[in-house]
């Protein structure tokens, strides 16, 4: 039997989007103030991509909420997905 995966606490879970985007934004405003050159160029594109990063989690984590809420036994969604994996691990 595999030990169970570590997880990261739910306040640092649930943190992780915003943090993105707050990296993201800062990023974005840094590579404005960077003198023009490649630097800034990634680090702009570096911002772009942590931003659109922390969208794509909250949007996935809203639609998951939402789909969980609308079933009589939202375990089962889980319980389902362990099922699936311990098919395909087997």
């Amino acid at each position: 039997m595999e030990p169970a995966p570590k997880r990261l606490s739910r306040p640092v879970y649930e943190s992780l989007p915003w943090l993105y985007l707050a990296c993201g934004v800062a990023a974005s405003v840094g590579s404005y103030f960077l003198p023009s050159g490649i630097l800034s160029v990634i680090v702009g594109f570096a911002g772009l991509a942590a931003v659109l990063g922390g969208v794509v989690i909250l949007l996935r984590r809203r639609d998951y909420r939402e789909l969980r809420s609308q079933y009589a036994d939202p375990d089962a969604l889980n319980v389902a997905s362990q099922d699936d994996k311990e098919k395909t691990d087997a």
